[in-house]
């Protein structure tokens, strides 16, 4: 299995630390990458100053409660971009509100994931998003 590229677009670092924490615990050989806010996601995308050498994603973790630019404008532009748009966007955050989750999938996101609060729940949900999303999918080139 060919090791993927992940960009994780999140502001808090305990999520930072327990999403890198759970997808290393995979023993799978992928690269994360982190955006702390959605202008950071965006630069990461177009390979903007100091992300200019990075390799582009395979998959995104994307929060919604971003800093500067927020994850469904992130969103909007990914799957407008005709380059980015076959990248799959998970989303993953505590919002659990009707229209957030309304809005993520009317912006094409790839599916909807409301961070659980416990550290188990919450470590579980990476491990299957790593097990679905990086053994069982196959993404695209």
């Amino acid at each position: 299995m060919k090791p993927i590229n992940i960009l994780l677009v999140e502001d808090n670092e305990g999520d930072i630390v327990l999403t890198i924490e759970a997808l290393l615990e995979g023993k799978l050989n992928n690269t994360v990458s982190v955006a702390r806010c959605g202008q950071e996601a965006i630069m990461y995308l177009n390979k903007e100053g100091k992300y200019a050498g990075e390799a582009p994603p395979d998959l995104i973790l994307l929060d919604i409660n971003l800093p500067r630019i927020d994850g469904k404008e992130v969103l909007r532009f990914i799957k407008s971009h005709p380059v980015h748009k076959k990248i799959p966007v998970i989303i993953l955050t505590t919002s659990s509100h009707e229209k957030d989750i309304a809005e993520a999938y009317n912006e094409h996101a790839n599916c909807y994931i409301i961070k659980p609060v416990s550290l188990d729940a919450f470590m579980d949900v990476i491990r299957t998003i790593e097990y679905f999303w990086i053994s069982i999918v196959s993404l695209p080139k």
